[in-house]
């Protein structure tokens, strides 16, 4: 039985990926803990009990490789399904042939499956009918449904690393007889592919195809030009690089800063949400430790507004690296969410009386008296009862040995006060 949804016979040859997909998980490249003896999926397969798996990660590591090879392993026919066009006759069908014929059932992009082919699909497989392998680029735990996931082994593939794809270029070099390449070049193929192996092998094809010279530097970087980045803005890997680049700032790492925020801007991201980004990272993370990192970010939001790319990236950099070599105090964070908590959990605490508005006729004859001007001292300062939480119990000083905003404030009040500044010093 031929694949679901075939339209019509293969015209043409096989694209150089569909020809070099593994037969057996020992012929796979990469994912060692997902292929190595005694893993779960070798375990599985040698016991003849797949059951439910989801394999996750990036485009073009294997997913669909490693499908068709356990099908083969298993000695079951392959059967993808598509999940946009597949209906619950289509799932019944392969049902009925299941019960004939062993069967691997394989679902690219899972995740588009509805409620209602999960559930029938799922009913195959609980009964032993056949096995499923769903593959999807987005985390199992966000994109698919909760059945699905509870009763699935999921399992997560990774990024190639470029020795990885050197292994991937070379192995399609010797299926592409007269074609040559430097260790040079197998590297350059191999790293700008992004740990896709498919994009690698589609670019060794345009490479090859047309051209009756040796392969140069330039030609490959015209192969690509034309090539699509791989950036999912909505997916499970454009998250992860920004919680790198938010971390990165966080950590005071300016090196580790400006490459993810070059992924960022590779990918295509949109300067204003990594302005936004660095705006609530410069008072989340920096604060008072110095107040000018927040006017910096602001201003380079308003700036990419004006130029957008490519001038962008340099303002994005210089605020982005403001952030990151900036002292770090987290107090104002810290201050306002443990505020926030005190306030949703405990009555409201009444206003003093001597807070309270004054600035009207029979104000005085409620008791709205006894407010000191701070002004009216000398020192700018009065002792005064401001609300009924003791002090430090909301804001504590993140001062630390660095001239700092909140260094040079905590010393300052120390001297007017007579007193230590609100929470644990250094």
């Amino acid at each position: 039985m031929s694949d679901l949804f075939d339209a019509a016979p293969r015209q043409g040859r096989l694209p150089l990926a569909a020809a070099l997909r593994p037969a057996t998980l020992d012929e796979v490249i990469g994912q060692q803990a997902l292929t190595a003896p005694g893993s779960i999926l070798r375990r599985r397969i040698a016991a003849g009990a797949l059951g439910s798996v989801i394999l996750y990660g990036p485009p073009g590591i294997g997913k669909t490789s490693i499908a068709r090879a356990v099908g083969a392993m298993l000695g079951k026919s392959f059967r993808p399904l598509n999940a946009t066009r597949a209906g619950v006759a289509d799932i019944r069908r392969l049902a009925d042939e299941a019960r004939m014929t062993p069967l691997l059932i394989f679902v690219d992009e899972v995740q588009r499956f509805s409620a209602t082919q999960t559930d029938d699909l799922l009913a195959i497989c609980e009964d032993g009918t056949a096995d499923f392998i769903g593959a999807t680029t987005g985390n199992p735990y966000h994109v698919l449904t909760p059945a699905l996931v509870s009763r699935s082994t999921i399992l997560k593939l990774e990024p190639l690393s470029i020795e990885d794809m050197e292994q991937v270029v070379r192995r399609g070099l010797d299926h592409l007889p007269g074609v040559a390449m430097t260790p040079e070049q197998i590297r350059l193929v191999a790293g700008r592919s992004g740990g896709d192996a498919r994009r690698a092998l589609t670019t060794l094809e345009s490479l090859a195809l047309g051209h009756d010279r040796p392969v140069t530097e330039a030609m490959i970087e015209e192969a690509y030009a034309a090539a699509p980045i791989n950036h999912d803005r909505s997916g499970d890997a454009h998250y992860d690089v920004v919680s790198a680049f938010i971390k990165s700032m966080r950590g005071s790492d300016p090196d580790a800063t400006l490459y993810w925020l070059a992924r960022l801007i590779h990918g295509g991201e949109d300067p204003r949400f990594i302005a936004r980004r660095i705006m609530i990272h410069a008072s989340e993370d920096v604060g008072l430790a110095d107040n000018t990192t927040l006017q910096t970010a602001v201003a380079a939001a308003q700036a990419v507004e004006k130029i957008g790319y490519p001038e962008a990236q340099i303002v994005l950099a210089h605020a982005a690296l403001h952030v990151a070599r900036a002292p770090k105090s987290a107090s104002a964070c810290r201050g306002i969410m443990a505020a926030l908590q005190l306030v949703a959990s405990t009555p409201p605490a009444p206003v003093p009386l001597h807070l309270r508005d004054a600035h009207y006729r029979g104000a005085e004859a409620l008791g709205h008296t006894g407010y000191v001007l701070p002004h009216d001292d000398p020192r700018g300062w009065v002792e005064q009862d401001y609300s009924p939480i003791p002090p430090g119990t909301l804001y504590q000083s993140d001062a630390r040995d660095a001239a700092t905003f909140e260094k040079r404030a905590d010393e300052y009040w120390r001297k007017v006060t007579g007193r230590p500044p609100h929470g644990p010093q250094t």
